[in-house]
């Protein structure tokens, strides 16, 4: 009789989700596979934006897209990893704390906007971290008439929010506030279309400057200057929860777990880290996170779970990435493609066809997790086609 491992996922935003379905999938009938989450409702974090400024999205169980895989859910937070005991330690939500041992453990807890870094972060400003604080933006904002609102960093985040808001509550003035150019990553033409449509919405936008303090009231800036405004929403820094630090596993000095070609943790090899969580080495540099990297990386991870439990060599992880999407409200977008290294190519798209780029290419990933529980996905399937939905450039 086949020996069952057990194979436990931390996390199932975007690319734990993936690698629990293609894990399931996969090494059916020689592994069980267990996914923790603190919450029941699957978040789409690229959509945050959207819920932020008041939008309703469709909502889904994690037990719904788990049903009928053989995946056991345990809804509550990974307080603990015991490495050499092989054990996640779990504060449940039903059972209290649980503890799971595992085979193999898939690390996929994702990353935060960190709000520890500017004093008055935490306290009062809106972040994008849960459906809670963004549904607390939205109702902030849906109070207030004739008012200031500062969006502080102008990453591609900072930038489909502050447009968001721009668009549908039209009496709101918006200031984004950014140390460099908003969307400097992307080549001169679709920048200059980006800033256009900025402009077009009524955007304040200040570079160059630098947030020291955030106030109920506003923010202060390096120098001390003082930036009024009636709400402020954080977009800029990035945590990752300190769970794989405090037990041992090797991480860099943001806290992402060190892994091999393979996606295993260099220190304990019986660990896969993926997506933000996981810093992830190419010949161009380390990836940053982003669904468009972390999905790939997910369906590797579950294809390499299945050959070590079938005894084949497993293989190493490429990836390369494709484009830049970018929302500008729900009416207009900017899609930079880029070279695998993730600088910019001379093709963009704008408008109506960016829009159609978008939401086609890169829409939900719900579709996506219902194939995967059908069939075996593969990584390179999902390179070709990019976006949001799968965003990889696997080669």
């Amino acid at each position: 009789m086949t020996d069952i491992k057990q194979v436990v996922v931390i996390g199932a935003g975007y690319t734990g989700m993936l690698a629990a379905l293609g894990a399931a999938k996969r090494a059916k009938g020689r592994a069980h596979v267990t996914l923790v989450n603190p919450w029941e409702r699957f978040t789409e974090r690229l959509r945050m934006h959207q819920i932020a400024t008041g939008q309703q999205l469709a909502e889904h169980r994690i037990p719904d897209l788990v049903a009928g895989t053989g995946i056991d859910f345990v809804q509550g937070w990974a307080t603990g990893i015991d490495a050499a005991a092989h054990t996640v330690t779990v504060s449940a939500v039903d059972e209290g704390q649980v503890f799971l041992g595992y085979d193999t453990l898939v690390y996929a807890v994702g990353s935060t906007t960190d709000t520890d870094g500017v004093p008055g972060v935490a306290e009062n400003a809106f972040t994008l971290n849960s459906p809670q604080s963004a549904q607390d933006m939205a109702a902030h904002l849906a109070r207030r008439g004739n008012s200031t609102f500062l969006v502080c960093g102008a990453g591609l985040t900072g930038i489909e929010a502050a447009t968001e808001i721009a668009e549908s509550h039209p009496n709101v003035r918006v200031t984004l506030l950014s140390r460099g150019e908003p969307a400097a990553m992307m080549g001169a033409k679709a920048r200059a279309y980006l800033t256009a449509a900025l402009e077009r919405l009524g955007v304040t936008v200040r570079q160059g400057v630098s947030v020291t303090k955030v106030l109920p009231g506003g923010v202060e800036l390096q120098g001390g200057e003082f930036v009024a405004g009636d709400g402020c929403l954080w977009t800029t820094g990035v945590r990752v929860a300190p769970l794989a630090t405090e037990a041992g596993i090797l991480t860099d000095e943001h806290g992402r777990v060190l892994t091999d070609a393979m996606l295993r943790s260099v220190s304990h090899p019986e660990i896969y880290a993926i997506g933000d969580a996981a810093a992830i080495r190419q010949g161009y540099g380390v990836i940053h996170g982003t669904c468009q990297s972390g999905i790939p990386s997910a369906a590797h991870a579950a294809e390499n779970i299945a050959r070590q439990l079938r005894g084949k060599q497993l293989k190493p992880f490429r990836f390369g990435y494709l484009h830049q999407p970018v929302s500008l409200g729900r009416k207009n977008a900017v899609i930079q493609f880029t070279h695998g290294d993730d600088s910019p190519r001379r093709w963009y798209i704008t408008g109506r066809a960016a829009i159609f780029y978008k939401e086609t290419v890169s829409s939900s990933p719900i579709k996506t997790y219902g194939l995967a529980k059908r069939l075996t996905i593969s990584s390179r399937l999902l390179a070709t086609t990019g976006g949001k939905r799968n965003k990889c450039g696997v080669h």
